[in-house]
């Protein structure tokens, strides 16, 4: 897969077929959308926002969860908001994720079926981290959703007046629904 899409970028940049595409590192829309690498949204969802290349900071991650306040989403986010000049944040999921229902069981067996040895597995165990509940997904997209709003709410360093909202998309129609909408929009 990989030389055939080297082979495909070659000719990209040689027909000069980026073009098209240029943007400013700055949103326009001035929002960030955390949500979902579901193969279904990698189009429908930005046609369904009506964004195009450079509206937008785009953070993927499974199930739109952001997982911990100081990992690598929530930096994004902040990066977004302090560096890019996101005034909005959107978080997304849809229905049918894949890390709905997760079992970190069965997902524990899968590795050391493909060659991770149990004694790695246990390491971290020792390490302090909960492999179970890291590996967990969650039972409805609706509670998750609401939890990473939550986590960027009532982040220390988000500040007041930047807009959280939380939606939830169908990955078959595009239709959203509003799962939290900031009462800033409101007033």
């Amino acid at each position: 897969m990989l030389d055939q899409i080297l082979d495909f970028n070659k000719k990209f940049v040689e027909n000069k077929e980026y073009e098209q595409y240029i943007a400013s590192k700055f949103p326009n829309k001035e929002v960030v959308v955390v949500t979902c690498m579901d193969t279904r949204l990698v189009e429908l969802l930005p046609k369904a926002l009506d964004i195009r290349n450079g509206d937008v900071k785009m953070i993927k991650t499974a199930g739109a969860v952001i997982a911990h306040p100081f990992g690598s989403v929530m930096r994004s986010i902040l990066v977004s908001i302090y560096e890019l000049g996101a005034k909005e944040v959107l978080v997304i999921g849809h229905h049918e994720c894949g890390m709905g229902n997760t079992n970190p069981t069965r997902m524990k067996e899968s590795m050391v079926a493909r060659g991770i040895k149990e004694e790695n597995l246990e390491i971290l165990g020792f390490s302090g981290l909960d492999l179970d509940k890291w590996l967990t997904g969650f039972t409805n997209v609706y509670d998750s959703v609401n939890h990473s709003v939550s986590i960027i709410k009532n982040h220390p360093l988000v500040p007041k007046e930047v807009e959280i909202h939380g939606l939830v998309i169908d990955p078959h129609t595009g239709k959203l629904e509003v799962v939290h909408r900031d009462e800033k929009t409101a007033e």
